[in-house]
């Protein structure tokens, strides 16, 4: 009986690993199957990934030839600014009071008023233009150049800092010079500095030796050189005033005049007025700088006190006496010392016309 139920246990026993190989065999299958299918699905998709990754690739393959073919003739670099006309301006501050004596009343001074004149008192009137040479003796002090806590003394430079601020309006001198055509500042940072000019350099990365010849072009800015400015124009009037009975002289415009010279030979090609400024918007400002004195620092006048009492030395270059033409003494006259000998002639006739007034 033993053995039987031995036996009969063996057969239950393979019958159930007989049941679960079949099962496995089927669950087998079936996930082959799934396999299959998923991985015919990710072929698929590969596929159309790929083949979007290859347009893309191509689109930019495309976009990179563009860009290359663009960028074989570049631009031409942008021209470099010149260096700061007004780079003067920036003058520090004393920390502390820089003399014995208190100075600060030269700030607020303020001039006076001009005497006013009616039309039909004004019997006799001529209008004339003076050059002033800085490099004369008298003249010396407007090539003054040393700073202050107000800035810079030098007389061109008290100019370009009033119109840096604001204060005053500078006028285009290629017009007219009636005071007409305003100017920006930056127009006249350009025209006191000039524009900037594309030279050939020898290209010393190329050719370290200078023998091949291999040259590049380089942008060179000039600087502006106050030192350069030697001389100013100024446009006045002359009125004889009968209801207080004397000659007027009132200044109206005041033009820095540049020299051009050629570089390479040295001769002088011209000259002509940088810019305009109005000398009434003018007066305020030079009412609060002192003129240098070199005898005695302490006895020190205002520009403004200057110009109305005439401490300067001056040469007569136009005037509106017998000048139908509107014309220059050197557009008539050509030779220099003639042209002295005009400039004195005019001077002289205004002068006799005030003494044939009267009576002795």
């Amino acid at each position: 009986m033993i053995q039987y139920k031995k036996l009969f246990m063996k057969l239950n026993w393979s019958k159930y690993l007989l049941v679960l190989c079949l099962l496995s065999g089927v669950h087998f299958d079936a996930n082959s199957q799934s396999k299959r299918k998923s991985t015919g699905a990710t072929k698929k998709t590969t596929k159309k990934v790929t083949s979007k990754h290859s347009n893309s690739q191509l689109l930019d393959v495309n976009v990179s030839a563009l860009k290359a073919d663009t960028l074989i003739v570049p631009p031409p670099p942008p021209p470099a600014s010149p260096k700061d006309p007004f780079a003067f301006d920036s003058i520090k501050m004393s920390l502390r009071p820089d003399a014995i004596i208190d100075r600060s009343s030269i700030k607020t001074r303020t001039p006076l008023d001009y005497e006013y004149i009616r039309e039909d008192d004004a019997w006799y009137r001529e209008r004339v233009w003076r050059e002033i040479d800085i490099r004369e003796k008298m003249n010396l002090p407007f090539r003054y150049k040393a700073e202050d806590d107000n800035g810079s003394q030098r007389f061109l430079n008290i100019i370009l800092h009033a119109i840096k601020k604001g204060d005053i309006t500078a006028f285009d001198p290629t017009v007219d010079d009636r005071f007409t055509t305003p100017m920006t500042i930056a127009k006249v940072g350009e025209v006191i500095s000039g524009r900037c000019d594309s030279v050939s350099v020898i290209d010393w990365t190329k050719d370290p030796t200078g023998s091949k010849g291999i040259f590049k072009d380089s942008v060179v800015c000039k600087e502006f050189n106050p030192e350069e400015i030697v001389k100013f124009r100024i446009k006045e009037e002359w009125v004889f005033d009968k209801e207080s009975s004397k000659m007027v002289v009132r200044i109206l415009g005041i033009a820095p005049i540049k020299t051009y010279v050629d570089e390479n030979t040295g001769t002088v090609q011209g000259e002509s007025p940088l810019f305009w400024v109005y000398y009434p918007d003018l007066r305020p400002i030079l009412a609060t700088y002192e003129v240098y004195n070199g005898k005695n620092l302490g006895a020190k006048m205002s520009w403004e006190e200057l110009f109305e009492s005439r401490y300067f030395s001056s040469v007569i270059v136009k005037s509106s006496i017998e000048n139908p033409y509107d014309l220059y003494i050197k557009q008539i006259i050509k030779d220099d010392l003639l042209r002295l000998y005009e400039g004195e002639n005019i001077k002289s006739k205004i002068f006799n016309f005030e003494q044939d007034l009267w009576s002795y």
